[in-house]
């Protein structure tokens, strides 16, 4: 298992930004495919944005041109940048590493968009 550490959420008014950090000290980031979830309450848990270790990127559709994500391996975290944001992005946010058959979870970090 690999210790992610998300931060950067909090309360934000609708059409604001908020920018998610998922941060490892694992010395093999690089190979990690790494990606953000979210689960609003009473759904299920679902994929916003995932990117591979060659930086290919896919991206939910309800979040798409609004959402970005993007590594630094350098750093060894990966960010979620998320722009005018609306009242259905509520939700725990999870940060996901996968490395073959391991697939690690963040602890979640709430991200509230209310006027």
């Amino acid at each position: 298992q690999v210790q992610l550490v998300e931060s950067g959420g909090g309360l934000v008014q609708p059409g604001g930004s908020l920018r998610l950090s998922c941060a490892t000290s694992v010395s093999s980031f690089r190979h990690y495919a790494m990606g953000w979830y979210r689960q609003a309450p009473g759904k299920q848990r679902e994929l916003v944005a995932t990117i591979a270790t060659d930086s290919r990127i896919n991206v939910a559709d309800s979040v798409r041109g609004r959402f970005t994500i993007s590594r630094d391996n350098a750093e060894k975290t990966v960010y979620l940048q998320m722009n005018n944001l609306k009242p259905e992005d509520t939700g725990v946010y999870y940060c996901n590493a996968v490395l073959g058959l391991m697939n690690s979870w963040g602890q979640g970090i709430q991200v509230t968009v209310s006027a």
